[in-house]
C-alpha cells in the first residue's frame, strides 16, 4: 500500500493539506500536490501516479478538461472532487473518463476508502496480465495490456470502460444485470447505479459498435441487463 503514488489536484491549500493528511494516516507515503490544471497534466506525464484526486473547479483549464487530456496517455484511476452536486455534473465527470465522483464537503476518511477501492480494482487489472486475449467478432480484448482492438485499429477506452468490456467478455453470452455489473466493476453497493452504468455502456458502444444505436456486440436484454455476443 505504501508504495502507491497519489496525486492531489486542488487550488485550495487547505483541501490539499487535509487530503494529504488523510492519505498519510492510511499509510500512503508518496503524495504529490498540484494546484493547477495544466500543471496536473504535465505532472501526470512525468510521475505516472497510481491515482489522481482531481478538483473540478481549477484555474486555467477545469478538471473535466484535465481528465480528457490525461486520458489521452494514461488509464490511472481519476476521482473527481467537486462542490457541484448536480447529477449532470456527475455524469459529465464519468463521461470524460473519471472513475468516481465525490462532492464537497466530504469526509476525508471516505475519500481515503474510495482511493483504496480504486487501487484494489487497478491491482486486479494487473493480476489479469497472464490471461489470453479474448476474440469476439472483430474485437480483440487483451487483459495483459488492457488493450482493445477492432480489426487493426486500437480503440481508446477509459480504464472503467475496459473493465466493463473485459468482464462482459469473460462472461460472453451471459446476461449481466446492471446491479451485478456495478458491484463487480465499481466494487460498491449498486443502489442508484442505473445512470452511471448506462452512461458507460453508451460510451462503450460508441467505441466498439459500427452503429451504436443498433448494437451488434453489446446488446441489451430488456428488463434483465446486458450481454456481449458474437455479431451475426
Amino acid at each position: 500500500m505504501n508504495e502507491y503514488t497519489i496525486m492531489i489536484v486542488d487550488d485550495e491549500p487547505d483541501i490539499l493539506d487535509l487530503l494529504e493528511k488523510a492519505m498519510r494516516l492510511e499509510g500512503f507515503r508518496h503524495i504529490i500536490k498540484i494546484d493547477g490544471g495544466a500543471e496536473a497534466v504535465e505532472a501526470c506525464r512525468k510521475t505516472e501516479p497510481d491515482i489522481i484526486l482531481l478538483d473540478v473547479m481549477l484555474p486555467g483549464i477545469d478538471g473535466y478538461e484535465v481528465c480528457r487530456q490525461i486520458r489521452q496517455f494514461s488509464l490511472c484511476p481519476i476521482l473527481f472532487l467537486s462542490s457541484k452536486n448536480d447529477e449532470l455534473d456527475k455524469i459529465l465527470g464519468l463521461a470524460v473518463g473519471g472513475d468516481d465522483y465525490v462532492t464537497k464537503p466530504f469526509s476525508p476518511k471516505e475519500v481515503a476508502y474510495r482511493v483504496k477501492a480504486q487501487l484494489r480494482r487497478a491491482e486486479y487489472q494487473r493480476k489479469t496480465k497472464e490471461e489470453p486475449a479474448i476474440l469476439i467478432g472483430a474485437l480483440k480484448i487483451e487483459p495483459d495490456s488492457c488493450r482493445v482492438l477492432k480489426g487493426e485499429k486500437e480503440l481508446s477506452l477509459t480504464a472503467r470502460e475496459f473493465e466493463i468490456l473485459n468482464y462482459l467478455a469473460k462472461n460472453q453470452g451471459r446476461v449481466i444485470s446492471r446491479d451485478r455489473l456495478y458491484e463487480t466493476v465499481w466494487g460498491e453497493d449498486s443502489f442508484g447505479c442505473d445512470n452511471t452504468v448506462m452512461v458507460h455502456i453508451r460510451h462503450l458502444r460508441e467505441k466498439i459498435e459500427d452503429r451504436p444505436d443498433s448494437p451488434r456486440y453489446l446488446v441489451t436484454v430488456k428488463g434483465l441487463g446486458y450481454k456481449l455476443v458474437e455479431p451475426k
